[in-house]
């Protein structure tokens, strides 16, 4: 017998771990981690026992229970007899159950049913138009809506609105003791209510025998076997609606009577221990995720203490020293410490973090002072200048020491971005000279994202290369958005790519034209530095971030030695390297995991 199978609930409570380590990456912004992970393991977990629930394979079946067959004769003398009592109209004969969609057997004493044989169904109705039927006068009727509803919540307790009783004749009563089910979009969703009211036509209502057991319905209507089946009903329309003689004719499974609270009984026990389960994941999730950023603060921290005001030999020695030391305590742990993408997405900031404060590689003492290169870039600029290749730009302010946010390494400077670089706005094209069949590539604000450029077929007449020159960009340029420009995982900045070279900066998009490396003043934008000061800068004001030119020119950048520059370069490329190896593994594990969630919930039902 299908019932007398014992391995269901062992699958459930000795195998703890598949459930609790099959976590899924949500894209949702959020630092708590229940914000950035689904426990998909334990959701899983929450539909099997239901699923197991209403197919009789929870809970032992007693064959001293009198058979859910005697339960169904009883419900059908009930509805007789309020048809006869004129309490309830008679309804038009249901096909047969054919039980066509259930490929299992039901346990000795259940029984299967057609919903429209066992309670009364009917959809609600709205008064129109509503506006004129409602009323704050604590004497009208209860006007339900899907708003009056908690998320997760089993029961419907109160409404924000009232109607007045002259709308009773276009919409429908329920009562305490009532489903009311949604009926369209996320239909299929059960609710208790316990109060009496009116509801609109997006609601359901179900009105079961008293012989039922609500509790044992609400498991049964939760379940993934009824979802499954408002699906299929519902299948077929451009937009999901169940209406009520499409749920008349949902089968449903009906144990004995006698079992039903025992059913209820296991459910609610089983469902405290995925409570349980969840609190104590995303308790661990969350104590992992502060341990993780606490130590790569004490690594931000331990790099800064080297400091500039040692002598030459004593800081490139002691940096050495300070960043290995604090490096290998990462090290020792990683399996540990980084297994989450959000942790390994700390790890890559910490590094970039590391390389624009100078921390990341040791200096050398022979190398060129910073100062240097930007004596070399500011006459190479000035070259450029008079023959007419880029536009002269106005004086940048000077940098304050307020204004610096971390010591430097000798041989270090800071600069603002337009005088280190050639920094240069789009133009307004209009709206009719794009096409798609042109020969000039145009770079707009949507192609734009983070860490890449976005290729779309769209172009601007051939002769608008010259004409535009002004507006050119070339392979290796950075471009950034200066209308929403950055998202929850980083600024809006990307290399020009070699497909977009010679290509048009249409408007609200900027160029950056480095004139030493562009890698790392790319590396550089990509920090959360350069994010935190875009945020702070339009933090809690509630308007769209849009930047203006000077927000980028004036931005200010650490500057390495011009030698130094290509080995910070190198190392964040071999641990960034080291980083996607680790979200590789991880990704797999993760695959696996959820293999295995879905296999264990497989197996516990054949």
């Amino acid at each position: 017998m299908a019932a007398s199978k014992p391995s269901a609930e062992r699958l459930i409570t000795e195998n703890i771990d598949v459930w609790t380590s099959a976590i899924k990456k949500r894209g949702s912004q959020g630092r708590g981690s229940s914000k950035k992970t689904e426990l998909y393991g334990i959701k899983k977990l929450r539909e099997l026992i239901l699923e197991l629930a209403v197919r009789g394979l929870l809970v032992p079946q007693n064959p001293k229970d009198e058979p859910a067959s005697v339960l169904l004769e009883k419900i059908a003398a009930e509805k007789e007899q309020l048809i006869k009592d004129g309490k309830i109209k008679k309804q038009k004969p249901l096909a047969e159950n054919s039980e066509g969609n259930k490929s299992f057997d039901l346990p000795n004493g259940w029984e299967s049913s057609l919903f429209g044989d066992i309670a009364l169904i009917e959809r609600g109705g709205s008064p129109r138009p509503i506006k004129s039927f409602l009323t704050e006068d604590p004497a009208g009727l209860n006007w339900i809506k899907i708003g009056d509803t908690e998320q997760g919540g089993k029961y419907i307790t109160s409404t924000n609105e009232r109607i007045i009783k002259e709308g009773l004749a276009k919409t429908r009563m329920v009562y305490p003791g009532d489903f009311l089910l949604t009926n369209s979009m996320s239909f299929g969703r059960p609710y208790i209510s316990k109060i009496t009211g009116c509801i609109h036509d997006g609601w359901l209502r179900i009105s079961p025998p008293p012989s039922i057991d609500k509790d044992y319905l609400y498991i049964l209507l939760s379940s993934p076997f009824i979802i499954k089946a408002f699906k299929k009903a519902a299948a077929g329309a451009v937009v999901l609606n169940l209406n009520a003689d499409k749920v008349r004719e949902v089968v449903v499974l009906i144990p004995p009577e006698a079992e039903q609270p025992r059913i209820v009984a296991k459910v609610n026990e089983l469902m405290a221990l995925c409570d349980q389960l969840e609190q104590q994941t995303e308790t661990s999730l969350t104590a992992h995720q502060t341990l993780v950023e606490t130590l790569l603060n004490t690594l931000l921290n331990a790099a800064q203490t080297t400091g500039t005001k040692e002598s030459d030999s004593q800081t490139s020695t002691s940096q050495v020293s300070s960043f290995d030391q604090a490096w290998n305590r990462l090290a020792q742990h990683f399996d540990v410490l980084f297994t989450t993408e959000h942790s390994i997405d700390q790890l890559k900031q910490t590094i970039l973090q590391l390389a624009v404060m100078g921390k990341l590689v040791p200096q050398d003492p022979n190398d060129e002072p910073a100062s240097v290169l930007l004596e070399k870039i500011a006459k190479e600029k000035e070259q450029l200048i008079k023959n007419n290749k880029i536009k002269k730009q106005k004086p940048l302010p000077e940098i304050s020491d307020d204004e610096k946010p971390f010591d430097l390494p000798k041989g270090w400077t800071y600069s603002r971005l337009g005088d280190l670089a050639y920094v240069f706005a789009g133009n307004s094209f209009k709206s009719g000279d794009f096409n798609e069949t042109g020969s000039t590539r145009v770079i707009k604000i949507t192609n734009v994202g983070v860490g890449e450029l976005i290729e779309t077929e769209e172009y601007l007449p051939e002769n608008f290369t010259e004409k535009y020159k002004n507006y050119k960009v070339e392979e290796g340029d950075l471009v950034m958005a200066l209308t929403r420009p950055y998202i929850s995982n980083g600024l809006k900045v990307s290399s020009c790519p070699a497909s977009y070279h010679n290509a048009l900066l249409n408007q609200r998009v900027a160029a950056i034209r480095a004139f030493s490396n562009t890698q790392f003043l790319y590396q550089f934008m990509q920090s959360n530095f350069v994010l935190g000061l875009y945020r702070n800068r339009f933090g809690g004001s509630g308007l769209q971030p849009n930047l203006k030119m000077n927000d980028v020119t004036d931005l200010i950048t650490p500057v390495p030695p011009e030698t130094e520059q290509p080995r910070i370069v190198a190392k964040i490329n071999e641990l960034m390297a080291i980083c996607d190896t680790l979200k590789k593994r991880l990704r797999e594990t993760q695959t696996t995991q959820l293999y295995l969630a879905d296999s264990m919930a497989e197996q516990a039902l054949n």
